[in-house]
């Protein structure tokens, strides 16, 4: 490590994490000095509609219920469409996701899949060097300069054919700590957009694509307006045509929902589409409406399927929104991670990877996300089946689908019971998702699962949510502080029991337990789990 001294010296802008060999091929002048612009131009403007969103959570915990805007209902009924599909992005049948570590580009990039969403978000641990890095990592794949060799000797190198390159980069509520514009801290999400940009585009696009995007946990269309407004100043500052930037927008909030059309227009120069979120759209669910008893109670999460009545309404709309305007729509992650010595777990969890693929297809998506390679095989099987020669459905309209406020909220219609098997998945989930994050793993395999940022929220926000609103299990357990704590106890020792105790002791795990407290116990909840987390590595 040297100091970071060492960096480019660009006026106003201080780098306060380690510097490492490399590092001077994404963190340039150029670089740094289109952050500080970006930074010092729109941060204003995001701090301002993070206050809305506290705002609004102060209005939803006092009784009200969001519906559509009556002030965009004619964008909602307008005759207008989004850009034609960039280069790469026509045909998106599978998508794969998953960190920007070596392995993980190789092998994301090579596995069959359409397009690799390379993430520095919610299967990221946000330390410099994972940041930073992985940048590094995409611009070699860019120029097909990356490998990697394995401890044990294996070797790993592109095809000659590889899947479509997007990014996804932090949401707005993240801040990035290591870089510091006039003394404060950058937004995370300026700092990921930006690098790749400077990094990365123009090598993109004189292989025929360009610098594509995948745009997290928005809540409004103001806040797609200001991403706008940000590619704009990206692509005039680089010298590039407008409409270059694509971005393709998840739908997790269930804020979003109720403005899926609108956020669609504001971007729909650089828009590629919308995106079922389901993970996060879960946690938005329980997040916004934590206060209001039986009504947004949701019983164990492996129970709350794509299926119930309020995820059937949010993917119909989705599907419904994209193709009235020409727009992808993506459907959800398949998170099994294969299990190659249980032969019956892995043949009943293709099966329902199967279903839900096809439930997708069937109701007019246009692709869907695997969190797995092994994955890719079952998705194609079932879209290829679907939509055979043709790239995509954008021509099913689904005018059939009639989607009201109600249904979108009807949380209360989800079948199924909170279990004592329930509390403990969530206290044991919660507390190794952390356990790894804090090492500097943000996707980890749980019980046969990828469990990312989201996965681990639901988990938290459910622990949070039944305590506060004094639910008991359906064995009859009231689900208490003491008794999470002593489940706590019990789910640890488990772990240690699986792991070894030198590879237990040699972990965060008691570090792991008192953030998960922090977030799942406190009297305040923690809008993210991510950014007291985060202020343990910063």
């Amino acid at each position: 490590m040297s100091n970071p001294a060492a960096a480019p010296q660009v006026p106003g802008v201080e780098i306060v994490g380690e510097w490492s060999e490399g590092y001077e091929q994404v963190l340039t002048e150029a670089s740094l000095t289109l952050l500080a612009q970006l930074q010092r131009t729109f941060g204003p403007r995001r701090a301002e509609l993070l206050a809305k969103r506290a705002e609004r959570d102060v209005e939803l915990a006092a009784g009200a219920l969001p519906d559509f805007l009556p002030e965009t209902a004619e964008v909602r009924g307008g005759d207008w469409t989004v850009a034609p599909p960039a280069p790469g992005l026509v045909d998106r049948r599978v998508e794969i996701t998953g960190p920007t570590d070596q392995k993980m580009v190789i092998n994301a990039l090579n596995c069959g899949a359409k397009v690799f969403m390379a993430d520095f978000e919610d299967s990221n641990t946000p330390t410099f060097d994972n940041l930073v890095q992985g940048q590094l990592n995409l611009r070699n794949a860019w120029l097909r300069q990356i490998d990697f060799t394995s401890p044990q000797g294996k070797s790993y190198a592109l095809n000659d054919t590889v899947a479509t390159l997007v990014v996804r980069n932090r949401g707005w509520h993240l801040p990035e700590r290591h870089v510091l514009v006039d003394g404060e801290p950058v937004s995370g999400s300026l700092f990921d957009f930006c690098m790749y940009l400077t990094t990365s585009a123009k090598i993109a696009i004189e292989k025929g694509f360009g610098p594509y995007f995948y745009l997290p946990k928005m809540e409004s269309h103001l806040e797609a307006r200001l991403w706008n407004d940000v590619f704009l100043a990206g692509q005039e500052a680089l010298g590039i045509p407008r409409g270059t930037i694509r971005a393709t927008c998840l739908i997790e909030t269930i804020l979003g929902a109720f403005e899926m059309e609108e956020i669609l227009y504001e971007l729909r120069e650089h828009s590629s589409g919308l995106n079922a979120g389901r993970w996060d759209y879960i946690f938005s669910m329980i997040k916004k409406f934590r206060t209001r008893g039986e009504e947004f109670q949701l019983p164990d999460r492996s129970e709350v399927k794509m299926t119930v009545p309020f995820m059937r309404a949010y993917t119909e709309l989705l599907v419904k929104s994209c193709h009235g305007h020409g727009a992808h729509a993506i459907g959800g992650m398949a998170a099994f991670i294969p299990n190659r010595k249980d032969a019956a777990v892995n043949d009943a969890a293709l099966t329902a990877v199967r279903a839900d693929k096809s439930r997708e297809a069937d109701d007019g998506f246009d692709g869907s996300w695997v969190a797995h390679p092994d994955l890719v095989p079952v998705a194609l099987e079932v879209f290829d089946a679907k939509l055979g020669q043709q790239p995509h459905q954008l021509d099913r309209l689904r005018k059939d689908v009639e989607v009201t406020a109600a249904q979108l909220l009807d949380a209360k219609a989800t079948p199924g019971q909170v279990t004592e098997a329930g509390v403990r998945n969530n206290v044991s989930v919660g507390i190794q998702y952390l356990e790894s994050w804090l090492r500097g793993g943000g996707a980890v395999a749980i019980n046969n699962l990828m469990e990312d940022a989201a996965t681990a929220e639901i988990s938290r926000s459910q622990i949070w949510q039944w305590v506060h609103n004094g639910v008991s299990t359906a064995e009859g357990t009231a689900i208490t502080p003491e008794w999470v704590r002593q489940v706590e106890d019990e789910e640890l020792a488990k772990v240690r029991a699986a792991v070894g105790d030198e590879r237990y002791d040699a972990g965060r795990y008691d570090e792991a337990r008192e953030l998960f407290e922090q977030v799942a116990l406190a009297d305040e909840f923690e809008e993210f789990l991510t950014l007291p987390a985060y202020a343990r590595l910063a």
